[in-house]
């Protein structure tokens, strides 16, 4: 099976092949600033600017970042250069944070080549790779077919299913998790029966992801049973794209809530859990 993560150096190879990705810049940061900013300042050449906000989610609720409406992300697909027969490669400042995202934005509406650039801009920059300034060249027109449904996905009532029958991972901090801070959502606290394995750790200092073996290790510290649905939620259904691509490392198959907690707490009939 083909590695859903890229190198560097493979990225670079790729790019003076006959038919080279479709590279899409990701980058962005929950409150700002904005990603094209850093991307006008630099960028790998060729890449397009995607605006999580705008392309990667449709208008908030319910929840903050819901799926884009697949008509709408196809056209802006398209307009960045994105063919169904070309590879894509998505990749964000650093941690992967955002370029999951896109990876499983493309992957569900039925893209079937797309890998995210390990460690991001930054590891692009230390290789001493080439870098492009300014807006973008014009993409010839993609012909990308937006499809929905190629990667499972909840609501809330599945949700709580699988916190009751499986595993349900909450990939935010441990201190959102347990209720004691919220600095995003107006409730505090977690899904009842989840279990928190927080997003961050999944990367090295540099960005990088860990090595399978040491993911898989850390994945089986909340006791994943090979017959038991799993399923992903954080703040708005962004960096649980990053664990549900952190699963996938090790071999594993996880549905996104993508409304998540910001989607849960728009119903008060919801039970709230808080602690550890």
């Amino acid at each position: 099976m083909v590695s859903p993560l890229i190198s560097t150096a493979e990225l670079a190879a790729a790019m003076d092949a006959a038919t080279p990705p479709t590279v899409l810049d990701v980058r962005w940061a929950l409150g700002g600033p904005p990603g094209i900013d850093e991307y006008l300042a630099a960028h790998v050449p060729g890449a397009r600017f995607v605006d999580l906000e705008r392309e990667l989610a449709g208008p908030p609720g319910p929840g903050r970042h819901p799926l884009p409406d697949a008509a709408a992300f196809q056209a802006a697909m398209r307009a960045h250069g994105v063919q169904n027969q070309r590879p894509v490669v998505v990749y964000d400042a650093a941690t992967s944070m955002a370029a999951a995202r896109a990876w499983w934005t493309l992957r569900y509406f039925g893209h079937g080549d797309v890998r995210v650039l390990d460690g991001g801009f930054s590891a692009w920059q230390r290789s001493g790779l080439p870098v492009e300034t300014g807006g973008p060249h014009a993409a010839t027109p993609g012909d990308f077919t937006a499809v929905a449904g190629h990667m499972p996905l909840l609501d809330a009532a599945g949700a709580a299913r699988v916190a009751s029958s499986g595993v349900l991972i909450d990939a935010r901090a441990g201190e959102r998790f347990r209720g004691e801070v919220e600095p995003v959502d107006p409730v505090a606290g977690h899904i009842p029966g989840a279990v928190n394995l927080p997003t961050s750790a999944n990367v090295d200092e540099a960005g990088r992801f860990l090595a399978v073996p040491l993911l898989d290790t850390r994945l089986r510290g909340v006791q994943l049973d090979a017959e038991a649905p799993i399923g992903v939620y954080c703040g708005s259904g962004v960096t649980a794209a990053h664990e549900v691509l952190a699963l996938a490392l090790t071999g594993r198959d996880a549905a996104l809530y993508v409304g998540s907690w910001s989607d849960w707490i728009t119903d008060a009939s919801r039970p709230v859990a808080r602690g550890s």
